[in-house]
C-alpha cells in the first residue's frame, strides 16, 4: 500500500459502530465505502456509499469488485438479542451467513488479485453466554444461549476457518458498548430517554424487564478505537473488547436517574414481564489483558462517565423538543 492511502470498506456503516467508525478512518486519511441495506437513505459523510443485500448469491463478490478495499470491517447484522427470539431465521442469515459470504468473497478476492485484503469481524459476548466463566477471555468456550448468540458464534468461527486459509480474519469480541448513537430500542438508551423524560416531566414510568441482569458496558467509540488498532496491527487475531467491570441494569437506572437528579429511582420503575427473554445470561464480564498488553487499547470512559455522556444527550433533545 506504499504510496497510497489505505481503502477500508465498512459493512453497517450507517449504524452505531460503523458511524464512529467511519468518522475515524477519515481523519486518519483513508478511503472510506460503506454498504447499506437496499432501498436504505442511509448515508454518512465522507463514505462511498454502496447498497448491497450481503444475503444474496453473488452480492458480496460484486461488492469486493466495486471497491478493492484493503480492509474489510464486518459490523452490519441483527445487533439485538430481543429480536433473534423472534426471527431466529432472519438473524441466522443475517449474522452468520452473510458474515460466510463475505469471507469468501474477500479470500477469493485477495488469491485473484494477490492483495491482502484484512478483515474485521464484530463478534460478540453473547457467544460466551452459557459458559459458566465468571471473566471471559479469548479461550473461553463458546455457549451461546440465544438465536443472536449462535448466529454470532457461526460468524467468528467462519472467521477462524478463513483464517486457517490464509485470510488476515480477527474477530474482535465486542461485549456492550454505548452512546448517544445507540437506537432507542436498546435497553441502556431507553432508560437514558426516560430519564431525561422523567426528570423533564414528559414521562412518569419506565417500564423494563429484568434488573438484575449485569453486563460489562463500555463507550462506544473506545471499541471502536479498538477496531482501528486491529487493522492497524495487521495480523488475524480474536481480542475480547471489554472494561472489565459488571453493573446491573439497576446500576445503569441508578445512574441514569442520579444524573437527572432524581434519587428515588426505584418509584419510577415498574417491572413488565413481557420483556423478559426466553434465556439471558446472569453476568458478562469480559478480560481485555490482550488487547491491552498486544494492542496498547484502553478504554477511556467509565461506567458513569457513559450513563452520563448518554443523559446530557437525552436532556439536550428533550429540551430541543
Amino acid at each position: 500500500m506504499t504510496g497510497r492511502r489505505p481503502t477500508a470498506l465498512i459493512t453497517g456503516v450507517a449504524g452505531q459502530d460503523g458511524s464512529y467508525l467511519s468518522e475515524a478512518l477519515v481523519e486518519l486519511g483513508w478511503a472510506v465505502h460503506g454498504v447499506a441495506k437496499p432501498g436504505s437513505a442511509d448515508l454518512v459523510d465522507n463514505v462511498a456509499m454502496h447498497s448491497f443485500d450481503l444475503g444474496e448469491p453473488g452480492a458480496a463478490t460484486a461488492l469486493m469488485g466495486a471497491t478493492d478495499p484493503d480492509y474489510v470491517f464486518h459490523l452490519a447484522g441483527i445487533s439485538s438479542v430481543g429480536q433473534s427470539w423472534s426471527d431466529p431465521v432472519l438473524t441466522t442469515k443475517v449474522n452468520g451467513v452473510s458474515a460466510a459470504s463475505l469471507l469468501d468473497a474477500c479470500y477469493t478476492h485477495q488469491e485473484a488479485s494477490g492483495k491482502r485484503v484484512m478483515v474485521i469481524n464484530a463478534s460478540s459476548a453473547e457467544i460466551f453466554a452459557g459458559s459458566g466463566v465468571a471473566l471471559q477471555n479469548e479461550e473461553t468456550p463458546i455457549a451461546p444461549t440465544s438465536p443472536y448468540g449462535a448466529s454470532k458464534a457461526l460468524s467468528h468461527t467462519m472467521v477462524q476457518v478463513y483464517r486457517s486459509r490464509g485470510l488476515e480474519a480477527s474477530n474482535a469480541i465486542l461485549y456492550n458498548h454505548e452512546s448517544p448513537r445507540r437506537p432507542e430500542t436498546f435497553v441502556t438508551r431507553k432508560i437514558t430517554k426516560a430519564a431525561a423524560a422523567i426528570a423533564r416531566g414528559t414521562q412518569s414510568t419506565l417500564e423494563l424487564g429484568s434488573m438484575s441482569a449485569e453486563r460489562d458496558w463500555g463507550w462506544a467509540p473506545d471499541y471502536v478505537a479498538a477496531l482501528v488498532k486491529m487493522a492497524e496491527y495487521g495480523k488475524g487475531e480474536d481480542f475480547v473488547v471489554a472494561t472489565g467491570q459488571a453493573h446491573s441494569v439497576a446500576d445503569f437506572v441508578a445512574a441514569a436517574m442520579s444524573a437527572v437528579g432524581i434519587g428515588d429511582w426505584q418509584n419510577y420503575v415498574r417491572g413488565d414481564p413481557d420483556m423478559l427473554r426466553p434465556a439471558d445470561s446472569a453476568r458478562m464480564v469480559g478480560d481485555a489483558s490482550k488487547a491491552r498488553t498486544v494492542l496498547g487499547w484502553a478504554p477511556t470512559m467509565d461506567f458513569e462517565q457513559i450513563v452520563g455522556a448518554m443523559v446530557e444527550f437525552d436532556m439536550s433533545e428533550e429540551m430541543a423538543a
